[in-house]
């Protein structure tokens, strides 16, 4: 049976197909974030929300990987947290649970043809490499090029968000990047598009199925659905804050497009769901029902 979760809940594992394309949500981690990580949000919107927010006052926000499977090939989108311990300020981590998950679900790493990374920030790297050996061992990566160059030039130049030793393995060889563009094909079906602003080569991935159905994965350029109504509410993550507007409006008419379906990973237990529009013409999240194949994974740091 298909369900819709609760915003404010970690994100359970979760199952949507389109057609010939099955996209789940391999949850790796849960950060619950202060509500100061979005400066630009007014405090009375909390106030108003407070079933967003968990007894401790802090937003649950999941972090793992989208793997997608069409045409007999299998596509991670991301590669969550990782093993940990991870420090961010403001935040409290609790991470680890990819490799089980995908256990639990059937899949191995070696099973993964091609990992795609929105951007390198730790929530999203952080399982690419350990001990500096590919998690993955028979993958692809892929990242686009004004990713890798803004960190390829200064190792660690952006604080703690990427991790350390995911720059270090790319640098030191320890697995080839496969650097893509805008509007470039990842593997069949699969088409990356650049969107920066929260990092300097942040990319959103585009799913097509056969018959034309869409699945949208958005990396960062959301990380609440609230953001969708009001782009201007950006995150202390964000690097270039006209550059995140422009991305999010560019994303906007992406995920309003016919047909098409959005994935965030840090919507809570509503990670899928559709843009639709308000009488008031502002865009909103309309989760759509998903089969849960697992709760979402008690970590243990």
């Amino acid at each position: 049976m298909t369900t819709v979760g609760r915003l404010g809940d970690p994100s359970s594992v979760r199952r949507l197909q389109l057609d010939g394309v099955v996209a789940t949500y391999v949850v790796d981690a849960v950060l619950r974030m202060d509500v100061g990580f979005f400066p630009t949000i007014p405090r009375d919107f909390w106030s108003a929300n407070r079933a967003l927010l968990g007894a401790d006052g802090r937003l649950p926000m999941s972090a793992g990987g989208l793997l997608v499977e069409l045409a007999g090939t299998t596509v991670l989108i991301d590669a969550g947290v990782g093993p940990g311990p991870v420090q961010f300020p403001d935040a409290d981590i609790r991470s680890g649970a990819l490799v089980d998950v995908l256990a639990d679900i059937g899949r191995r790493p070696e099973d993964v043809d091609v990992v795609a990374f929105t951007h390198l920030h730790f929530d999203h790297s952080g399982w690419a490499f350990v001990d500096g050996e590919k998690t993955f061992p028979h993958a692809r990566y892929v990242l686009a090029a004004s990713e890798w160059i803004a960190h390829a030039s200064c190792l660690g130049g952006d604080g703690a968000a990427a991790p350390e030793h995911v720059l270090r393995a790319f640098a030191s060889g320890a697995a080839e990047l496969d650097l893509v563009g805008d509007g470039d094909e990842v593997v069949a079906g699969v088409r990356a598009i650049v969107t920066p602003g929260h990092s300097p080569g942040h990319t959103s991935y585009v799913i097509t199925s056969q018959s034309g159905h869409r699945l949208v994965a958005f990396g960062d350029v959301f990380h609440a659905p609230a953001q969708l109504a009001h782009p201007d509410w950006v995150a202390i993550a964000d690097r270039d804050t006209a550059g995140v507007i422009a991305a999010r409006r560019r994303l906007l008419a992406e995920l309003s497009a016919p047909n098409t379906v959005g994935f965030g990973f840090h919507f809570g237990d509503q990670a899928f769901g559709r843009v639709v529009t308000s009488r008031g013409s502002e865009a909103l999240w309309e989760p759509v029902p998903t089969w849960v194949l697992a709760p979402a994974p008690q970590q243990s740091q």
